[in-house]
């Protein structure tokens, strides 16, 4: 490992300065059981589906493919880096010291900086999956299924995990930090190739970001338009209902998608401004609190979808309806996606 000599990262201490495992043990008992629960639910919901379909290619196969593994992602990189934290704090010694070696604190660094890309690239993976689904239905009816998630996620994971390796491999390097109790890229040196490393870090961070707000702008859009079009074009009533139907399930996906993204934009935001700024200011407390915030994000990302599920979704659609329903003229209420959404019931 490279150490800079930089008194912010406290890469020759061989215990812990202070803090105490509480925190560290409440997060890691908050993720596990999140994602475990998140999982178990997204199970059952897949099977009811299935039985439901009788047979028939579901339209958010695609997406409950990337969200298992994006639950999955998170759940490993709780497993990855908590339990160390934990150890850390209950023989005092740091993240550097544990095994009489540096490979913790290479493990460490790695995982949350992996974790951190893999999350961020499977969630612009959901949004777009999203927005050709609804923006070019026939594109993706053809040419996107399951096995395309299955491709994207060995493409997401592999370019991540290269890109990660890079410090490992002495290009850059991943350091520790106070307390003594995480390690991560050395953001604090001004050499070359730790400012292209970790600039290229925080570029890739934003570039995703962008490109999944992007993606959630444009399934709004086309929600929108979907909406109307039922409005102004009304079909038979079997048709109607299976628009309408449709109509919900997007909202749903969106509704999760969005808050999901909202939760990594906290998280991870703080990190991203502090890896651009480290090269002119140094400030500990601001740096190890931007990682509590990363280390936030697999937690929350769980209980965001349990308490997103459905009826949740279908109330915040029914509360948007009310909103968005015109008004009855001459006390007769018009036929309206809203009131087929509460008095219909959908067959599958």
């Amino acid at each position: 490992m490279n150490h800079t000599g930089h008194p912010d990262h406290c890469d020759d201490d061989l215990w812990v300065r202070e803090g105490s495992p509480t925190t560290s043990m409440l997060m890691f008992s908050a993720g596990v059981l999140g994602n475990a629960a998140a999982l178990v639910l997204l199970e059952v919901r897949r099977r009811r589906r299935t039985q439901s379909a009788r047979g028939q290619r579901s339209s958010c196969q695609l997406f409950q493919v990337l969200l298992t593994a994006l639950l999955v992602t998170d759940l490993l990189g709780t497993c990855s880096v908590s339990p160390l934290v934990i150890a850390a704090y209950t023989r005092n010694e740091s993240v550097r010291a544990l095994g009489g070696s540096v490979d913790a604190c290479q493990h460490f660094g790695f995982s949350m900086t992996f974790f951190s890309l893999v999350t961020l690239a499977l969630l612009q993976c959901m949004a777009l999956e999203r927005c050709l689904s609804i923006a070019a239905p026939y594109f993706y009816e053809r040419h996107l299924s399951a096995r395309c998630g299955y491709l994207a996620l060995a493409l997401v994971y592999v370019s991540g995990a290269l890109f990660c390796l890079a410090p490992v491999f002495n290009y850059s390097a991943y350091v520790q930090y106070c307390p003594g109790t995480w390690c991560f890229v050395d953001i604090l040196s001004s050499q070359h190739a730790h400012l292209v490393y970790k600039n290229l870090y925080a570029s890739c961070l934003l570039l995703m970001i962008a490109c999944t707000v992007l993606c959630n702008v444009c399934v709004i859009y086309h929600l929108v338009l979907m909406y109307r079009r039922r409005e102004l074009h009304r079909g038979s009533a079997r048709r109607f209902r299976a628009s309408t139907r449709s109509l919900a399930e997007e909202l749903e996906h969106l509704v999760l998608l969005a808050f999901m993204t909202i939760t990594f934009l906290i998280c991870s935001l703080p990190l991203v401004i502090r890896v651009y700024i480290s090269s002119f200011t140094a400030d500990h407390t601001l740096d190890l609190t931007a990682l509590l915030l990363l280390s936030m994000n697999p937690i929350l990302d769980p209980w965001v979808f349990i308490l997103l599920s459905p009826p949740v979704p279908r109330l915040l659609w029914g509360a948007v309806c009310k909103v968005l329903r015109p008004r009855p003229l001459d006390n007769k209420v018009p036929l309206s996606v809203c009131t087929h959404t509460q008095t219909i019931p959908v067959q599958t």
